[in-house]
C-alpha cells in the first residue's frame, strides 16, 4: 500500500499570493522527481514574468537642463509604464561641460540615441555633416504634416535647413523643439507707474530715452541687463538693426556686401550712446552677468530689465510676488521691432542609433499637448506646442505673443564671423563707457570683417 504524504512549497506562487499543498508519494523515488518537476516548470514561469515586466528597449538621453530635470524624470516614468520603454535621461551640466561632453562623445562615435547640440548654427551643422544627426523630415510630415503642424513655424525654423542653403546640409529639420523662447523687455509695474504716473510702458526709444532725468531725480536704476555677457548685447543691437535696416541689409553685412561703416550702423550704435547719455541704464550694466541683472529686477532695485521668457522661473523663485509685465524694446523706428526667439530648447536623435524608430516615438509623445503642458506648468517654460497655450500663466503668456516677431541667428541662412560679433560686442561696451564713439566702433568692427573675409578666401 502506498504511503500518502501531503508538503507545502512555500513560495511556490508567492507572486498570487497562495501557497498550496503538493501531494506526492514516498515510495519508488517519485518524490524528488515530482518535485523537482514542479520546481523548474514554476521557476520557468517566474521568469517569464519578470522578464515581460523589463523594459523592451531602453532609450539613453543626454541633457544639460538642469531646472527640468525633475519634470523630465517623472515624465520617463509616465512614459516606461505606458509603453514598456524606458528613458535614461542623464544630466550634464553646466551646458559648457555638457558641449565637452557630446563634443568627446561625437569624436568617440559614442553619442546617446537622443541629445542635444547648443551654440550656432554652424555648431549644429557640423554634427550633421558628419552624420551624428537624423534627417526628421519624413517623419514630421506624416499624416498630412501631423507632427510638423504641432509647433510654432519659429520653433522648427532654428533647426531647418533650407534648399540651398549656405551650410551645404541636405535640406530638412534636424531638432525637435521641446519648448520655445523669447527675449524681451521687462518692467516693474509698481515702479513704472511711480516714475510716469500712468504706469505704461514706452513703445517708442524717444520716449524711453526721456525716461533718463526722471530716473535720475527719483535715484531710480533703469535698464538691468547681462550685458558683461556679451550675448545679450548681441541681441539687442541685432534687434535694432533689423529694426532701422531690415533684415535683408543686415544679412548682406554678414555676407559681406555691406559695410559696418555705414551709415545704418552707426545709427545703431549711437542708440547705445544715447541710452548711457540720457541715464536709463543702470549703474554697471556693462560689466553685469544676468544672474545679477535678475536679482537686482527682481528684488525691485531696477525699473527695466532685458531678459528672455526662462526668467519667469528665475523670478519666481527669487520674488514670487514681483508685479511686472512684458514689453517690446521701444522701436526706433515705424517699422515693427524684432525680436528673438524660437526653439528654447531642442533634442536631436542621433543618425547611428539602433533605437532611432523608439527614439522618434519618444520625441512625438513628449510633445504632445499634455506632456507640453506639464513641462510647462513646472517649468515655468513657454510649450513648443502651440496648442498648449490655454493654460499658461498670464506672464508667460505674454512673452508668447509676440512669437510672430521673433528671430534668431539659427534661423537665417548665414552668420556673422564670432570674431566679428566678439568685436561689436566689445565696441558696445566701450561705447556705454564712454571710450569709444559709434564711428569708431563701426571702423573696428568693418577692419575685423574684413581680415575674416581675406582668411576666407584665402582658405
Amino acid at each position: 500500500m502506498k504511503e500518502q504524504s501531503s508538503w507545502a512549497l512555500p513560495g511556490l506562487f508567492g507572486l498570487r499570493g497562495a501557497i498550496p499543498k503538493v501531494m506526492f508519494y514516498k515510495s519508488h523515488g517519485k518524490f524528488l522527481l515530482i518535485a523537482l518537476g514542479l520546481l523548474l516548470f514554476m521557476s520557468g514561469c517566474g521568469n517569464a514574468k519578470n522578464d515581460a515586466s523589463k523594459p523592451s528597449v531602453s532609450i539613453s538621453v543626454w541633457h544639460w537642463m538642469t531646472d527640468r530635470e525633475p519634470a523630465l524624470q517623472e515624465l520617463a516614468k509616465k512614459y516606461v509604464a505606458q509603453t514598456g520603454v524606458k528613458i535614461d535621461f542623464e544630466l550634464f551640466a553646466p551646458s559648457e561641460a555638457y558641449s565637452q561632453k557630446i563634443r568627446a562623445a561625437a569624436q568617440g562615435k559614442n553619442l546617446p540615441d537622443i541629445f542635444g547640440v547648443l551654440g550656432e548654427k554652424k555648431t549644429l551643422s557640423s554634427f550633421i555633416k558628419a552624420g551624428h544627426v537624423l534627417n526628421l523630415t519624413s517623419y514630421m510630415a506624416e499624416n498630412n504634416n501631423a507632427w510638423k503642424n504641432t509647433f510654432f513655424t519659429e520653433a522648427l525654423a532654428v533647426n531647418d535647413y533650407a534648399q540651398g542653403n549656405s551650410y551645404g546640409i541636405e535640406p530638412g529639420i534636424y531638432g525637435v523643439p521641446i519648448d520655445i523662447m523669447t527675449i524681451q523687455m521687462l518692467y516693474n509695474k509698481t515702479l513704472l507707474k511711480e516714475l510716469t504716473g500712468s504706469g505704461n510702458p514706452p513703445t517708442k526709444f524717444e520716449d524711453f530715452i526721456a525716461l533718463g532725468p526722471k530716473l535720475k531725480e527719483k535715484n531710480m536704476q533703469g535698464l538691468v541687463s547681462g550685458w558683461g555677457e556679451g550675448w545679450m548685447i548681441d541681441c539687442l543691437t541685432n534687434n535694432y538693426a533689423f529694426n532701422i535696416m531690415g533684415k535683408d541689409k543686415v544679412l548682406k553685412t554678414y555676407k559681406g556686401e555691406v559695410s559696418y561703416t555705414d551709415s545704418d550702423w552707426v545709427k545703431v550704435f549711437s542708440l547705445f550712446k544715447q541710452m548711457k547719455d540720457t541715464g536709463v541704464l543702470a549703474t554697471g550694466v556693462v560689466t553685469m552677468v544676468n544672474k545679477t541683472a535678475e536679482q537686482l529686477f527682481a528684488s525691485g532695485k531696477a525699473v527695466f530689465a532685458f531678459n528672455g521668457s526662462w526668467c519667469v522661473n528665475v523670478y519666481k523663485g527669487m520674488n514670487p510676488n514681483l508685479n511686472y509685465g512684458v514689453m517690446l524694446p521701444p522701436a526706433a523706428t515705424d517699422k515693427a521691432m524684432s525680436i528673438w526667439g524660437g526653439a528654447g530648447s531642442s533634442f536631436m536623435i542621433n543618425a547611428g542609433s539602433k533605437n532611432k524608430q523608439e527614439a522618434v516615438k519618444f520625441l512625438k509623445w513628449l510633445t504632445e499637448k499634455q506632456q507640453q503642458e506639464s513641462l510647462s506648468t513646472v517649468t515655468s517654460n513657454l510649450p513648443a506646442n502651440k496648442n498648449s497655450l490655454a493654460q499658461l500663466p498670464a506672464i508667460l503668456a505674454e512673452f508668447s505673443r509676440n512669437m510672430g516677431l521673433s528671430t534668431h541667428p539659427n534661423a537665417w541662412d548665414v552668420s556673422e564671423f564670432t570674431s566679428v560679433t566678439e568685436n561689436l560686442d566689445r565696441g558696445v561696451q566701450s561705447i556705454i563707457i564712454g571710450e569709444k564713439t559709434p564711428e569708431q566702433v563701426a571702423v573696428e568692427v568693418q577692419r575685423v570683417k574684413e581680415r575674416e573675409l581675406v582668411k576666407k578666401m584665402i582658405n
